[in-house]
């Protein structure tokens, strides 16, 4: 592959992902009384978005959004770049497919982002039965702090009952992977077109 990269995870609900063994509890956890109760306390998440105006892509917003996913990915020496068109197939939100949600202004989108949902059977836990794992997809920002706008993504994320966030670090995602809690994952993706 001419390039590789690596997957990333950041729990949201991390009680479920312990139960199910898709994580455990950090070794640093195990000193306190509740070590269950510290763990929630880290991945816990602010109630409200910061995004001003935050909401779902409209079939309306597809042309601002590819103009500003084209400008951030012709910075790249391998991208794709996206028609009007494109956007609406691969980003218009659908249920329990993909999620957009977009920063509006007058001028048209000012930021978003997308994530789609990748689910798994879990197998031989008497409580759970599923995994929903949200997996970042596109994002586009100009007027909004990149870390900020990847923690509406999180929000967005518990919001629709998702237990983890999956990324990987390509773009600018590996500039905020840490602050936001994201811890490596065992697998790697590799490229050879």
């Amino acid at each position: 592959p001419f390039a590789t990269a690596n997957y990333f995870h950041r729990a949201v609900d991390p009680e479920k992902l312990v139960a199910i063994k898709f994580s455990r509890i950090p070794p640093a956890y195990e000193r306190f009384g509740n070590p269950m109760q510290m763990m929630k306390r880290h991945y816990n998440l602010p109630a409200k978005c910061a995004g001003k105006g935050l909401r779902p892509m409209k079939k309306e917003d597809a042309a601002s959004m590819a103009a500003l996913l084209n400008k951030q990915l012709s910075t790249y020496r391998v991208a794709a770049l996206f028609s009007e068109d494109e956007v609406l197939h691969w980003m218009m939100p659908r249920k329990d497919v993909v999620y957009t949600y977009v920063v509006p202004s007058e001028e048209g989108v000012t930021d978003f982002f997308s994530f789609y949902n990748l689910p798994s059977t879990v197998i031989g836990n008497p409580k759970y039965d599923s995994l929903r794992a949200a997996y970042v997809f596109y994002y586009g920002a100009s007027s909004m702090d990149l870390k900020l706008l990847m923690n509406d993504l999180l929000i967005k994320a518990r919001d629709e009952k998702f237990d983890v966030v999956n990324c990987v670090d390509i773009l600018q995602t590996s500039t905020v992977l840490e602050d936001l809690k994201f811890v490596p994952g065992d697998g790697k993706i590799g490229r050879a077109h």
